[in-house]
Parts: C-alpha cells; structure tokens; sequence
C-alpha cells in the first residue's frame, strides 16, 4: 500500500510499504477514504519531537471502511464506516473508566519510555513518535486499528467524510480547550492561535455559551476565517506593540476570563522575548517556544482559567508561575480524550450547530501528501486544512 512516511525533519516522502495485518483479537483494518494533515503533524515535521524513526506512517486523524475484524471485535463488520480518535485506549483500565481515554494505561508499548521523560506514560497515538508507541498513522491507504471495539464512532447515512473527519482529533480537541474554561454566559475568552484546533476553539467558546471571543494570530487569512467563519474578534499581534494591551483595552483593564493556549511548541512573535526563546532553542537550552503560554497566563484576569491544548514538546523557560499562584489562575491542559466527545459533537453536526467543513482549504490526493506537508507548514496559498483522499 501507500503511506506518507517520515524520513527525517522536513522530508516526508509517499512510499511502498507492507499492507497492515490483524495482530490481535480486538483490531479492525481500515481501508481508509479521508485523512488529514494535523498542526501537530507539523511538530513532527519540523524535527520537535523525539523518537522518529525514517519510514514511520504518519497521520493520527483518519476515517474510512471496515474491511476486517478481529474475532474480539463484535460491534463492527466488515463495511462499516467509521471515524477513528487520534488516542489509542483500551477501554478498561481506571483511565478509561474514569474517561480519560488520552490516558489509557494499556495501549503504549512504550510506556518505559515515556515514564522516563514524563513521569508517567500517556496512551498510544496513531502516527505520533515512539514515545507514544510507534504505531503506525492513517495517512496511508489502509490502517489497523488497535482495541477497535472501543475506538471509533459508526458515521451516519447521508453524512460525507468531510463533515465527520474532524471528530478524530481537532474539533473534540477545540471543543474541550473551550470546555475545560468553564465559560458561564457574558464571559469574553481570548484564543492564542488560529489554526484548525483555535478555529474550533473559538466556535466551541461561543457554543459553550461566551458572549465574546477574542483571536490572536499573525496570517491574515486565518483572522479572517476566524472573525467571519468563526465569529471572533481579532488580534494581528504583529500589527500591535503588546497584546496583553490591547486585551485590557478591550475588557476594560480586566483581561479575559478565560484564555486558550492552541498554539504550543512553535509559537512566535516579536521583540526580546521571543530572539531569547530562539537564542535558547539554538543552544539546546529549551525546545519549545512558550510565547503564547506566557502571554495567555498574564492576560488572563484574576482568578481565571488558561486551558492549553496547544501540544508541547519538551522544557520552556520563563514560566510565570509567580503570576499563576499569586492571582488564584486555573491552569487546565491534556490530549484530547476524544472519546468522551464524539458522539456529542456528532450530534451537534446533525443539528447544524457547528460545520467543521469551514476549516478546510486544501483537498488532496495521497500521492501529494510531502506538497501538502509543506504548503501546511509554509503557510502557502491560505492554506488552513489539508485533507488527504487515499
């Protein structure tokens, strides 16, 4: 089959590989129709990550057709269609009894690992580094599917794939950064980053019941998909000498009561803060670029929250705890445990609440997944949201 494989930071080539084979009672093999390339495939991309290996499939966002099942799996046959979530999960453990499904204690392999570097191990993911157990992602023609009886959601008649694609990861993972605020009505929530996961967030924020949203990003085509397609106020922070400024301007020197971190590792900006942050990437001091945290934490106001859901890499310098525990914030975080959301906001999609199709830009087939990577990373042509048709 063909599968879009990582051969090292910034080389991604499309290649012959071995189709995938039942391994165990509970998997499923996927035939898949639609993927899609992630920001935080772009962390991979860019060489933040540790532990990938060339010839590793990547892509953690996938949906297609069943076309085999282990003699465990009972609620799925042989031409269902379902969306698969990004987080490997076995169902039974304490995390996933308690819901935590990002959290499984039985799918990473690898969890040795990851306990060395984390203090504990997350759960599996699909086309996402060693550390998270090698397996292999969904940008590819086929895919198997560990404990496949408990991770996907069967898509309705009727409903095309790129209305139910986003289910596997980034609109669930919006919709939790927005959820984990705990927005009550008449709050303004300010979201760092305009990509797909922001984009969502932002929408998921104003179906969660905030009065206002605030945007903050750099691309001019993505603050104006976020103020038209997604209803927000927006911030080009190039365009202003500090955020955090035109924030208290906008709240009447509160701040907002709630601020989304959808950026992570690779965040940018201008000014003295952000040459440090480069100067200590280059000496192998920090690894990620923290800008959008800082900025988040010192703008939010008293006693509010900070979700983060942008994905983090490694050590940051500079944290302000100081301002965390002297002004009583909340810090929420965690990989989506898109599980627990997909049925919900499946139904929200059938209501007409929310139409993830907004995001995308760039339909592609396989074969262009390597063009698809660099456009995405470049920023080129507007691009917001590659999907790719295998």
């Amino acid at each position: 089959m063909k599968a879009t494989c990582w051969v090292a930071p910034k080389k991604m080539e499309v290649r012959e590989v071995p189709d995938p084979k039942i391994l165990n009672k509970r998997d499923a093999i996927v035939k898949i129709s639609s993927t899609a390339i992630c920001g935080s495939d772009l962390h991979l991309y860019n060489g933040f990550l540790p532990m990938m290996e060339p010839g590793d499939i990547m892509g953690h966002e996938f949906m297609g057709e069943v076309v085999e099942v282990g003699s465990g799996v009972d609620n799925l046959k042989v031409g269902d269609r379902i969306v698969v979530p990004f987080p490997i999960a076995c169902g039974d453990c304490g995390a996933c009894k308690a819901g935590a499904f990002s959290l499984c204690e039985n799918s990473n392999p690898n969890a040795y690992i990851a306990e060395k570097l984390l203090g504990h191990s997350p759960s599996g993911i699909f086309g996402y580094s060693h550390l998270t157990g090698g397996f292999a992602g969904g940008q590819a023609e086929y895919a198997r599917v560990p404990y496949a009886d408990i991770g996907h959601i069967k898509v309705p008649e009727g409903m095309t794939d790129e209305q139910v694609l986003f289910l596997s990861d980034i609109l669930p993972t919006g919709y939790m950064g927005a959820e984990m605020c705990g927005i009550k009505p008449g709050d303004t929530v300010a979201v760092w980053g305009c990509g797909p996961v922001g984009q969502f967030a932002i929408a998921s924020a104003y179906l969660l019941g905030a009065e206002r949203v605030i945007a903050i990003d750099r691309f001019k085509y993505r603050l104006d998909m976020a103020r038209e397609k997604a209803g927000a106020i927006t911030i080009n922070y190039e365009e202003v000498d500090s955020v955090q400024d035109v924030l208290m301007d906008l709240t009447a020197g509160r701040g907002p009561d709630h601020c989304i971190d959808a950026v992570g590792a690779e965040g940018h900006s201008h000014g003295v803060l952000y040459m440090h942050d480069r100067m200590k990437q280059a000496l192998r001091m920090q690894t990620d670029r923290p800008i959008a945290l800082r900025e988040a934490i010192l703008s939010c106001r008293n006693g509010g929250t900070v979700s983060v859901v942008g994905v983090y890499a490694g050590l940051i310098d500079k944290f302000p705890m100081n301002a965390v525990m002297n002004r009583s914030l909340t810090i929420k975080t965690g990989q989506c445990h898109v599980h627990r959301y997909m049925k919900p906001l499946l139904e929200r999609i059938q209501r007409g609440d929310i139409d993830p199709t907004f995001i995308i830009t760039h339909t592609m087939p396989l074969d262009q997944a390597p063009e698809g990577y660099r456009m995405f990373n470049n920023k080129e042509d507007h691009c917001e949201k590659v999907v790719l048709k295998a």
